[in-house]
């Protein structure tokens, strides 16, 4: 028989049969009826000249010849299945990606080379996320979002925790001297994030509840709080991992080991199913990585 004149649906068909032993399940599997499959088979075995399966009453069994064509069949079929994938996954394949401003500055941007050569067919696509509460806020395969875990229709996953502590300019500590106790603060201009809150939280661990602050401003963006911190404009309760290359580099100076650590925390969003997804999954697994190595 040519190659040409192969019946390639009707050995397909064969194929799922031999498989399941079933013409029924082989129905289903592809979408037919069952005596689309009992038709096709029995063309196939005029075709062949040699029976490929003895037909009882409820059940199909492969005969000699049936089962040496279904391990031919099932064995390429497999290959054709890996080289057709080998090929999709030549394609690069996009994932969104839906960060905040601060997790996107400091903590992607800075990995974008290592997500690069870890997952080379992968594009990310960043976005600017606002904040999450259920899963009809979700504008991207992935988002990476800040609380206590409770989001409505999503799946989530914990990445890391972030912890709170004063930070202050090396011009500010030259200017007012160096802070050495948690009362000195006091003396400082104070730069709050939203509101007071984080402040007052982290004068309770320092054993100074109620201390009154000299309050200098009240930023809503944490990279802005961190500019300001730098340019010496005020003490400033840093986030950490966050802050942690100011801090290395000189920039900032974190005067006290005293740290809040807050009830909240990151978390890895997606929607139900959406790993299932090749790419998805592998993002979400090289973040979960690339946090735990980091913690």
């Amino acid at each position: 028989m040519h190659p040409r004149n192969l019946p390639l649906a009707a050995l397909r068909t064969f194929e799922s049969a031999a498989r399941h032993l079933s013409f029924k399940q082989a129905a289903e599997e592809l979408c037919v009826s069952a005596t689309t499959v009992s038709n096709q088979i029995r063309r196939l075995e005029q075709e062949l000249g040699c029976k490929l399966f003895i037909r009882r009453t409820r059940a199909v069994v492969l005969t000699d010849a049936g089962r040496s064509l279904s391990r031919v069949l099932s064995r390429s079929l497999e290959d054709i299945r890996l080289e057709v994938e080998t090929h999709m996954r030549a394609r690069r394949k996009s994932v969104s990606l839906a960060v905040g401003p601060i997790f996107g500055s400091r903590w992607m941007i800075p990995r974008l080379d290592r997500f690069g050569e870890d997952l080379p067919g992968i594009d990310i696509e960043l976005r600017n996320s606002p904040r999450i509460t259920d899963a009809s806020m979700m504008t991207a395969d992935i988002a990476i979002d800040w609380g206590m875990g409770q989001w409505v229709g999503l799946e989530n996953t914990p990445l890391f925790e972030i912890v709170y502590s004063p930070v202050l300019s090396p011009a500010l500590a030259e200017r007012l001297g160096m802070p050495t106790r948690p009362e000195e603060v006091a003396r400082f201009p104070v730069i709050h994030q939203q509101d007071r809150h984080e402040w007052q939280e982290w004068l309770k661990v320092a054993g100074c509840a109620g201390m009154p602050l000299t309050d200098k401003a009240t930023i809503v963006d944490t990279n802005v709080v961190i500019q300001a911190a730098i340019a010496g404009q005020g003490m400033a309760l840093g986030i950490f991992p966050f802050c942690q290359s100011e801090v290395d580099s000189g920039r900032l100076i974190k005067p006290f080991d005293i740290d809040l650590t807050p009830t909240r925390s990151f978390h890895l969003l997606t929607r139900p199913g959406a790993r299932q997804r090749r790419e998805i999954d592998e993002v979400c697994k090289w973040m979960i990585k690339e946090a735990a190595l980091n913690a």
